[in-house]
């Protein structure tokens, strides 16, 4: 089971860090991608991180204000969000796929093996 937190409400230019944590099994072995779903939009792959940490990738719309990074002990994959845009609005989920460390995650790599339920993110003054 994979659960995303960190979501709300914040203004325009500010930040948020969210959170995937996992219960049942080790992320360790997975690559995480995180995703993003604006109201009346198509899901969209936003950013992925390998599973040794080693190798990121983000999609043009967030590269330079979004980082993911991964914290083995704590067993969670974070995205840190700055630069807030009012489009960045949607619901954002992370999904994770078993994965050799060699393996070049994309953030267009939809094929996951768990996701979780999503968490809100709202950019507004």
């Amino acid at each position: 089971q994979l659960v995303e937190s960190g979501g709300g409400l914040v203004q325009p230019g500010g930040s948020l860090t969210l959170s995937c944590a996992a219960s049942g099994f080790f992320l360790e072995a997975y690559a995480i991608g995180w995703f993003r779903q604006a109201p009346g939009k198509e899901r969209e792959g936003i950013s992925c991180i390998n599973s040794d940490g080693g190798s990121t990738n983000y999609a043009g719309s967030v590269k330079g204000r979004f980082t993911v990074y991964r914290d083995g002990a704590k067993n969670t994959v974070y995205l840190q969000m700055n630069s807030l845009k009012p489009e960045d609005t949607a619901v954002y989920y992370c999904a994770a796929v078993h994965a050799v460390s060699s393996w070049k995650c994309s953030p267009n790599y939809y094929d996951m093996d768990y996701w979780g339920k999503g968490t809100l993110v709202t950019v507004s003054s």
